[in-house]
Parts: C-alpha cells; sequence; structure tokens
C-alpha cells in the first residue's frame, strides 16, 4: 500500500511548479514542500479538472477563480485515493470505472449496430408498408407519371393504336376481377430491345419491345400484366419507393402534397431501375397474379411458358434473362407457378381468338410524342 506520492504544487499567485510529497489521509490531502512548508486541503474543498482519460495527469484544483492546484502523473493515485476515503471518494474518478465505460462503449456501439440492422431490415419496411397505405392515390398517380416520364420518354413510345387497343383489351378483362381498384391502369410500351416490364405506382406499366416479342400468345402476356397489376394493386412499388428515396419524397408521400411529386420522378425512375422486389412481394405477386388469371377465365398455362422459354433462351443469349434476374429464384418461381396452376380447375376461354398474336410484335413500327392519357 502507498502512502506518500509524488507531484508538483502551483500556489496561483506565481508560475512556480514546486514538487512536493502528497499524503492520503482520512479527511483530506497533506502536501509537503521541499522546503519544508505543510499544506493542508480538505476533500470537501478539492475539485478534479484533468485526469479521467488513461495517461492523462491528474488536475485538482482548491480555491476561486485563481485557484491552487495540484499535478500528480500517477493515476493510481486516484485508485488509491478512493481505497483509502471510499466515503468522500465519489467527488473524484476512479480509473477502475474505465474498463467498465470500455465495455459499456463496446456495448453500446453493438446496440447500434444492432437497433440500425433491426430498422433497416424490420424497421423501416414497416414503416413503408404504413406510409404506403396511407398515401393518396393521386399522389400515386402524379409520382408514377412522373416516373413513366423518366423511363418511357414520349419520343421511345410506341402507339400504334390498333395493337395498343389489343393490349387494352387484355388490362381490361384482367382488371374487370377487382372492380373495386382506386387506380385507372394503363399500359406503355416503349421502343427498347430489352426483355424487361415492370410497374409504376399509381396504376402504370410500361412493357420494353424486346419482352412482347418473345411471346407468343396474348396469355403469355397477360401472365405478365397479372404479376405487374398486383405489384400496384399491393403497392409494392410505392413502399419501395418510401422505403429507399430520400427523407423529401417520405414527407412529400406522408403529407400528400403534389406541387413537387413531379420533382421526385427521376429520383423514383432511378431507385425502380436499381431496386429489386423482396421474395415476399414476388411470391405474393406471382399468387395473386395466378388467381387474377383465373378469376379473369385465363389459362394460368401462358404465365409458366412465357417464363419457361426465357430461361431456355437465357442460356443462348444472357439479355433474354433481364426480365427473370428482376426476379429471384428463377426455377424455383417456375415450380412454384406450376404448382398453383396445377390446382386451378375449369376450361378458360382463349384471349383475343380473333387476333394473329405475331402481328403483336410489329407494336413499334409506329412511335408517337405524347404520353397517352
Amino acid at each position: 500500500m502507498k502512502t506518500q506520492w509524488e507531484g508538483h504544487y502551483l500556489d496561483g499567485r506565481t508560475a512556480t511548479r514546486q514538487r512536493v510529497a502528497i499524503r492520503l489521509m482520512r479527511s483530506g490531502l497533506e502536501i509537503l514542500a521541499e522546503q519544508g512548508t505543510t499544506l493542508w486541503w480538505p476533500y470537501a474543498e478539492i475539485r478534479q479538472t484533468q485526469g479521467f482519460y488513461a495517461g492523462e495527469e491528474v488536475r485538482l484544483e482548491r480555491g476561486g477563480e485563481i485557484p491552487e492546484v495540484l499535478l500528480v502523473a500517477d493515476a493510481a493515485f486516484l485508485t488509491e485515493l478512493h481505497r483509502v476515503t471510499p466515503e468522500v471518494a465519489t467527488r473524484f474518478h476512479n480509473p477502475a470505472s474505465r474498463r467498465t465505460r470500455a465495455r459499456l462503449t463496446v456495448i453500446a456501439a453493438l446496440a447500434v449496430i444492432g437497433i440500425t440492422t433491426a430498422l433497416y431490415l424490420w424497421g423501416i419496411p414497416a414503416a413503408a408498408g404504413i406510409v404506403a397505405a396511407r398515401v393518396p392515390v393521386s399522389w400515386e398517380e402524379q409520382l408514377g407519371h412522373s416516373v413513366v416520364e423518366q423511363l418511357a420518354p414520349p419520343e421511345k413510345q410506341c402507339t400504334d393504336p390498333i395493337r395498343l387497343q389489343a393490349i387494352e383489351e387484355i388490362i381490361t378483362t384482367l382488371t374487370s376481377t377487382v372492380p373495386d381498384s382506386p387506380y385507372r391502369f394503363q399500359v406503355t410500351v416503349v421502343d427498347n430491345p430489352a426483355v424487361n416490364a415492370f410497374a409504376a405506382p399509381g396504376g402504370y406499366i410500361v412493357v420494353f419491345r424486346g419482352l412482347l416479342e418473345q411471346t407468343k400468345a396474348a396469355e403469355e402476356l397477360a401472365g405478365v400484366l397479372a404479376h405487374e397489376l398486383q405489384h400496384i394493386i399491393k403497392r409494392h412499388s410505392t413502399r419501395m419507393l418510401i422505403q429507399h428515396a430520400s427523407t423529401g419524397l417520405l414527407l412529400t408521400a406522408l403529407t400528400g402534397g403534389g406541387s413537387d411529386v413531379a420533382t421526385w420522378g427521376l429520383e423514383g425512375a432511378r431507385t425502380l431501375g436499381i431496386l429489386r422486389y423482396s421474395r415476399h412481394y414476388e411470391e405474393e405477386s406471382d399468387t395473386e397474379g395466378i388467381r387474377m388469371l383465373v378469376a379473369a377465365g385465363i389459362d394460368t398455362e401462358g404465365m409458366i411458358t412465357f417464363f419457361e422459354a426465357l430461361r431456355e433462351k437465357g442460356a443462348e443469349t444472357p439479355e433474354f434473362l433481364q426480365y427473370l434476374s428482376t426476379h429471384p429464384s428463377t426455377v424455383d418461381r417456375i415450380n412454384r407457378l406450376q404448382s398453383l396452376s396445377a390446382q386451378v380447375e375449369g376450361n378458360p376461354v382463349k384471349l383475343l381468338p380473333d387476333y394473329d398474336w405475331d402481328d403483336m410484335h410489329q407494336i413499334c413500327q409506329v412511335k408517337g410524342t405524347q404520353i397517352r392519357p
């Protein structure tokens, strides 16, 4: 047990540092100067102003605006102070608490990481779902319109009225099964060879020419459209944009403000361009899409044969996988669709029986300059 410590004393009147010996007593510090002077500092009059961190010199002060100062280099001085006078030592830092503080810091850091991860995986998606369920349909429509303007500019749209009318008939047949839907569904065809299609908020579906060219029957396109319609009806697209876009978009969604919605069109387009729906969203759209086909009296095999054809062609031509690449677990997905389709009973009615579907592949021979209302 060490009872005497070396330090330096400043009297507060001069800049001279005096070497001193310090003794820890029950009620105060006894300070012995080299010239024989003895000072007495009661613990109640001492305050610690430095020495709270490892490697830092302990500084004790006593007095007013220009106090007396005692400096001790050895941090063990504080440890011994706590041992000798535990009843008053709470006024001073205890080095033993540093390990506890370090452990608490690590625990706090891990807690922050855990909370952040939980928010990202569950909290934010859950909040996005709550917000998406409450945003006005008019806000979704404005956002969806702005997104389509970015991803399908007028000069790239295919506007052949006869062929578009055939697609509209398919949409009408499908959506007749959801008469209470608040959306007015619209399909835009883009002159782009990519095999792709996507759903935007508010009832908008964009289909690329490359995907249309891979369909062999109206039932195959109906399968794709039924899937994309479910993304809209279930508000998957809206949830994704709210979840991953900026805080500004979230606030706009919450308030239903329309004046700035167009501003988010580019951001929304970029977000939809890089995000993929979750497995839950895809499975939900597959299941509900099959149900929509059945309710509309459309053969569900068209949905399956289209995806199977893309998968087979994808082995030789990678670009054919672009649509399937946005839908995870291709083989499992097709197996699930086959399982769902096997449960269907009844005799489906052929879509557009008098229309030569090969003619649909020429839809982009005519392109317009305006987005259809």
